[in-house]
């Protein structure tokens, strides 16, 4: 079975992270630079307190009416993230996130934040691991 460790190899451990005290808007043009969804929000030590989402902003800021630039990353971000570990399996985190109905999980080992997996992730490395056995389906029965 396939973890959350043969994602990371292939995409990497780099995780954009915001702080709590960080505006909403400041949080925004992180998501913008880096075309993300989604920001892991952190303490002081690099620990793992929160994520602040697209949806967080959609639904907390803009449909409340709240400004942008005032409202604090604390005050909508989710402050009970659902996190996984390297060894978490992927058929495990599609199942975690389509019933938590999440896109976006951090990935703690030993206490220590190592990555950020997305629901785009595990979609693309299970179609590239299912192209690749078709591949070798096709070659096996070609030969």
């Amino acid at each position: 079975m396939d973890t959350v460790r043969d994602i990371l190899q292939i995409k990497g451990n780099m995780v954009y992270t915001i702080c709590i005290t960080c505006s909403v808007y400041e949080a925004l043009e992180v998501l913008e630079e880096k075309n993300l969804g989604a920001l892991v929000v952190v303490d002081e030590s690099g620990k793992l307190i929160g994520i602040f989402t697209e949806r967080d902003y959609a639904r907390k800021v803009v449909l409340k009416g709240r400004s942008s630039k005032e409202t604090l990353v604390r005050d909508i971000m989710d402050n009970r993230p659902v996190f996984v570990t390297p060894d978490t399996k992927i058929e495990y985190c599609m199942q975690l996130m389509t019933n938590k109905f999440i896109r976006h999980l951090p990935v703690i080992e030993n206490n220590e934040l190592t990555g950020l997996i997305s629901i785009g992730d595990i979609l693309k490395y299970v179609i590239s691991n299912k192209d690749f056995i078709i591949q070798n389906l096709e070659h096996y029965i070609v030969s």
